[in-house]
């Protein structure tokens, strides 16, 4: 039972991801003007990092309670740090830079937080070609 968890809790969370990046993010740039996208991203990306940050630590518990130490273990527990960083750390980063109009940095740390996503992707489809 808890096997079939973790596999319905990576498709969760890959969905998420999925619909967020290319449906969420894209609909908001093209329908709203930059000052209401700008607003509203702000307030749904903490709300996405946590809730995939909650649903991956408790895949990695599932993981833990299982005592399945696998590689799938170590993804989903890279996939967990990963959201954290982004949420506590980098997202931060690039709010300050975009506020105080360091194009430069805000094109690197966006550009590193989009690096990131697409990782965290492959991570989970690669976890549930491996189930």
């Amino acid at each position: 039972m808890l096997e079939l968890t973790s596999i319905y809790l990576t498709t969760a969370i890959l969905a998420i991801m999925i619909f967020f990046s290319f449906v969420i993010a894209p609909v908001t740039f093209t329908t709203l003007d930059e000052e209401n996208a700008r607003k509203f991203i702000r307030k749904i990306f903490p709300f996405y990092y946590n809730v995939n940050l909650a649903l991956s630590l408790i895949l990695t518990l599932i993981f833990v309670i299982l005592k399945s130490y696998n590689l799938n273990f170590y993804l989903i527990l890279t996939v967990a740090v990963l959201f954290f960083l982004s949420n506590f750390i980098l997202m931060p980063l690039i709010n300050r830079f975009r506020d105080e109009k360091k194009d430069k940095q805000f094109k690197y740390t966006h550009f590193l937080s989009v690096i990131i996503n697409f990782f965290q992707i492959l991570l989970l489809l690669i976890i549930l070609i491996l189930n």
